[in-house]
């Protein structure tokens, strides 16, 4: 049975929001767009926590937006980041993605006011009858300070345009409690949990390392939907030291911004309160990027 949401599978990118003397590089957001559209990158996420979404005005977040979905024009989709603590304001933000033609909204569960699991089921439940776009509820209790439970996630399922779930808490358990009871389509919101997370039933990954990688990101997922799963194994194992590495440097998005900026993808600039890697952490970064035959 196909599940809702089927149409992002594959690869998702939660791409970096560039910055140039401390404003959007709108030049540099669409080399980012042509770097994944010639990629095959299937999907592309602006403005969510890699592109340092807390940092941006409201403005700043619509306006990226805008950008990513006109310069993609249709080759490749756009799951824009609309969400908040205020169900109000992700209203707002997802109302003017919708206008945008953004194709569906990433939607992370409200952060720091820590709701009920009611009053998560309310906020989402707001978004999706007042909005008709496809809603992926983005679950990742590290930084949100509470996690949506399964059964909660299961009974959003029920609503038409809650078609997906990005799940980063880190458990196959939960994980398999949404695939069980929901026909809701998942993806990893963790790199190096997106082969585990295939193999119960999941569907791609909204992915990090991508920014840099995504043919081998697609690799593996394209051996894994063709059956192929030793070779989904040695992607997964020669991806792994990469996202462990690189990833457990800093905070996203501090490693792979300074990562691209290695790469000439990227500035490398950051907003406070993110703060660059020290000399040593670049060293250790430079090493990784050499393991790995990208430098």
């Amino acid at each position: 049975m196909t599940r809702k949401g089927a149409e992002f599978s594959g690869l998702s990118v939660a791409i970096t929001t560039p910055f140039r003397d401390g404003e959007v590089d709108i030049d540099g957001l669409k080399r980012q767009v042509e770097f994944h559209v010639a990629a095959g990158t299937n999907c592309l996420c602006p403005v969510g926590t890699t592109g340092e979404s807390p940092t941006l005005t409201h403005d700043e977040n619509e306006q990226v937006i805008a950008e990513v979905v006109q310069a993609a024009a249709g080759r490749l989709k756009v799951m824009a980041g609309t969400g908040s603590n205020s169900t109000a304001e992700a209203l707002r933000l997802t109302k003017r993605a919708a206008v945008d033609g953004a194709d569906a909204a990433l939607i992370v569960a409200p952060y720091y006011n820590k709701p009920t699991q009611q009053g998560f089921i309310e906020h989402y439940k707001a978004i999706a009858e007042t909005i008709d776009l496809p809603i992926c509820v983005y679950n990742i209790p590290g930084r949100t300070g509470k996690n949506i439970e399964p059964d909660s996630i299961c009974r959003l399922g029920e609503l038409e345009n809650i078609t997906s779930v990005k799940e980063a808490t880190g458990s196959l358990d939960q994980a398999s409690e949404i695939l069980n009871n929901s026909n809701l389509t998942l993806l990893s919101g963790d790199d190096s949990l997106t082969l585990p997370l295939m193999s119960i039933g999941g569907s791609g990954v909204i992915s990090v390392v991508g920014n840099i990688v995504p043919q081998d990101m697609m690799a593996l997922i394209s051996a894994f939907d063709s059956g192929d799963i030793a070779a989904a194994q040695q992607w997964h194992h020669k991806l792994f030291p990469l996202c462990r590495d690189m990833l457990g440097l800093s905070t996203n998005p501090i490693p792979i911004k300074a990562a691209m900026a290695m790469l000439g993808l990227d500035s490398g600039e950051l907003r406070l309160p993110m703060t660059p890697l020290n000399d040593s952490e670049e060293a250790q970064l430079r090493k990784t990027l050499e393991n790995y035959g990208l430098l």
